[in-house]
C-alpha cells in the first residue's frame, strides 16, 4: 500500500526534515512564508523578482525608506541558512530580519532564494547563488531588469552576508568572486554569521559533543552526497590551499559562545589572518548564546549588539 510505503522513513533528520522511501519529503520547520510588503514598523519596502528563468528561482529585494532620491546606497546580497535543506528567503524569520537590517543600515538588499537538498543536492545552492550574483551584476550599467537596483544600488560597494549554511554560501561566493570577478561589481566586505564550517577532526569543545557532531556531519553528507567528506573544501575552508583568495578586503565573523560551530568560526578567523590574504578581519563572540540566536530572539540584548556591529561594518565605507 502507498500509505505504508510512505510511512517508512529512509532518512530522519529531525528536527529539520524526514525523507520517506517513496521519495517524499516532509519538512518539519522553516516552511512558513510571507509575501513582500511595505513594512509598517521600518518603512522598508520589498518585492520578489525572478533571477533565473531556467529554474524559476527568485530574490526578495529590499529598499529602505528613501530620504535622498536617486542617491546610490550600498548593496547587501544575503544568503539564508537552514542546513541547505530548510527555510527560504521568504520565511517570516528572514523577512523580518532583513527588514530590520535594511532599515538600520540604510542599504539596499537582495535576499537570495536557492534550490534545496534533497530534491536539489549541492552544488545546486552554490550554482543558484552565483546565478543570482550575475543577475545583480547585470544592473551595473543602470540598465538591468530591476529598477530599484538600477536607480539606487551602488554596485561599487557590495557586501555579502549569510548565517549558518548561508554563511558557507557567502564564503564560497566570495572565493568564486576572487577567482572570476563580476564585471561592474566591487565586493567591499563579507559577514559570516555562525558559518557552517566543519572538519573531520574535532577541535575545541567538539570532542565532547559526539551526537551533535554526528548530526552536523549527517546534514552535510545528506545535502552534498558527492562530497569527499568533512575535509572537503566546500565545508572546511581551512583545508583549501587557496584560502587567501577571498575576493574582498574586509571580513566580519560572528560566533556564539554556546554554538557547536563556534570553534570553526574562530579557526577560520585565525587561518584567514595567517594566510597572506590582504585585508582586515574582525570577530565578535556573543556570550552565552547558541546557534542563530539572533533570529530566534531578535530583541535580546546580544542580538541588538550584534546587529549594531553588522550595521557599523556596512556603514564604515559610506561617504
Amino acid at each position: 500500500m502507498a500509505d505504508s510505503t510512505k510511512a517508512e522513513v529512509l532518512h530522519d533528520l529531525f528536527p529539520f526534515l524526514r525523507i520517506f522511501k517513496d521519495g517524499s519529503v516532509e519538512r518539519l520547520m522553516g516552511t512558513d512564508t510571507v509575501p513582500p510588503s511595505l513594512d509598517p514598523k521600518t518603512g522598508v519596502e520589498s518585492k520578489d523578482v525572478v533571477y533565473s528563468a531556467e529554474t524559476g528561482q527568485s530574490v526578495r529585494v529590499y529598499l529602505p525608506k528613501i530620504e535622498t532620491p536617486n542617491k546610490k546606497l550600498p548593496l547587501l546580497v544575503y544568503f539564508h541558512g537552514g542546513g541547505f535543506c530548510i527555510e527560504t528567503a521568504f520565511s517570516p524569520t528572514y523577512h523580518n530580519y532583513l527588514n530590520t537590517l535594511v532599515s538600520e543600515s540604510r542599504i539596499v538588499a537582495v535576499s537570495v532564494d536557492y534550490r534545496r537538498a534533497p530534491e536539489h543536492p549541492l552544488p545546486a545552492a552554490y550554482d543558484d547563488s552565483w546565478t543570482a550574483l550575475k543577475w545583480v551584476a547585470s544592473h551595473s550599467n543602470g540598465n538591468g531588469p530591476e529598477d530599484w537596483l538600477n536607480r539606487l544600488a551602488d554596485l561599487g560597494n557590495v557586501y555579502f552576508a549569510g548565517d549558518s549554511a548561508g554563511g558557507n554560501i557567502a564564503y564560497h561566493m566570495g572565493m568564486r568572486y576572487g577567482r572570476e570577478k563580476l564585471e561592474g561589481v566591487e565586493i567591499s566586505g563579507i559577514v559570516f554569521i555562525h558559518p557552517y564550517f566543519w572538519g573531520s577532526e574535532p577541535i575545541g569543545s567538539e570532542a565532547n559533543e559526539v551526537l551533535r557532531r554526528s548530526f552536523v556531519e549527517k546534514i552535510w553528507r545528506f545535502s552534498y552526497p558527492k562530497t569527499s567528506g568533512c575535509d572537503d573544501p566546500w565545508i572546511n575552508p581551512v583545508a583549501d590551499p587557496n584560502i587567501a583568495g577571498l575576493g574582498c578586503t574586509r571580513v566580519l565573523v560572528c560566533v556564539g559562545e554556546k554554538d557547536l560551530l563556534r570553534d570553526r568560526g574562530w579557526l577560520y578567523y585565525e587561518k584567514l589572518k595567517e594566510s597572506g590574504w590582504v585585508g582586515a578581519v574582525e570577530i565578535i563572540e556573543s556570550k552565552e548564546e547558541d546557534h542563530v540566536f539572533h533570529l530566534i530572539n531578535p530583541s535580546c540584548e546580544n542580538a541588538e549588539i550584534m546587529l549594531k556591529k553588522i550595521v557599523s561594518f556596512f556603514n564604515q565605507d559610506k561617504a
